[in-house]
């Protein structure tokens, strides 16, 4: 039986591989191809497609039927990161330990490359092969919901515009800008496993704990991470004037906080036959350093 670490390594090698497969055609206009894989190739934990496989897996589906799924879902991400960082949005210098996008490319060819990041997305699980055409149009319809302007856009919103002023309204800002994201990530891996619309909705509710737990953590590594581990400046969301859970509740809080939530994450999936790497996952992100 492989070991929890072993299992996310094959998961995150098939991701991995997939993605360095993409956007090597030799055009005219290849800097745009290389700021997007600049970006999609920076690294990272890849939770998101790594939780559309195990779900996927955990429900006796086949890992290769979800890849392109959660392949197209790690564009979606890392599109949001390359906006996140632009001077309009967070202006952040740094991303996974190295320059973002646009301090690389410039400002317009980051846009443009956010832009054509998700629009690949979604032609990627338009040819999903295994998949039936009624998988595939599920498949656009949750990762276009998530991402969109009630999901992932709107948690943005939310947080460009300081709408976030207590517990109930960052939690909601959470789960549309963090916790959608993850959550369709989970549902993919459903879809691509057929599974029933009750077993999704557990793999949702999974997710959007997690979501949260994994927020609260960043929220909390803003204040106490190392700058080298984190990946990322310490202290941003401080000096841009962001409340976050730490400035609401406090550290001890959040601690605890984070608990709670990866204790309903767990409660959600205790009736699945194949839980483990799901458990185990859920304790990893709440104990990350990064």
């Amino acid at each position: 039986m492989e070991t929890f670490q072993v299992q996310y390594d094959r998961y995150r090698a098939a991701v991995e591989e997939a993605l360095q497969s993409l956007f090597l055609r030799n055009k005219p206009y290849g800097r745009l191809q290389e700021a997007m894989r600049y970006s999609l190739l920076a690294g990272g934990k890849r939770v998101r497609p790594v939780m559309t496989l195990a779900f996927c897996e955990a429900l006796g589906g086949e890992a290769r039927r979800a890849l392109p799924l959660g392949v197209a879902l790690e564009c979606v991400h890392t599109y949001s990161l390359i906006h996140d960082d632009l001077p309009c949005m967070d202006d952040d210098d740094l991303r996974r330990g190295r320059p973002t996008c646009h301090k690389v490319y410039g400002e317009t060819m980051a846009v443009l490359a956010g832009d054509a990041l998700q629009a690949e997305a979604f032609r990627l699980i338009s040819h999903a092969p295994g998949l039936s055409a009624e998988q595939r149009s599920e498949a656009v319809h949750t990762l276009a919901s998530a991402c969109g302007g009630d999901g992932m856009v709107a948690g943005q919103v939310l947080d460009m515009d300081g709408l976030a002023h207590d517990e109930a309204s960052l939690r909601d800002l959470c789960l549309r800008k963090t916790g959608a994201l993850l959550a369709a990530g989970a549902y993919l891996g459903c879809i691509a496993a057929g599974a029933s619309p009750e077993v999704r909705q557990q793999a949702a509710e999974y997710a959007r704990h997690i979501g949260l737990a994994f927020q609260i953590r960043d929220d909390m590594l803003d204040v106490i991470a190392d700058q080298d581990e984190f990946g990322k400046p310490v202290g941003s969301d401080r000096e841009e004037g962001k409340r976050t859970f730490v400035d609401l509740v406090g550290l001890e809080r959040c601690g605890e906080l984070v608990a709670e939530e990866t204790r309903l994450a767990r409660e959600a999936v205790a009736g699945f036959r194949n839980k483990g790497f799901l458990l185990e996952l859920a304790d990893s992100l709440a104990d990350r350093r990064k």
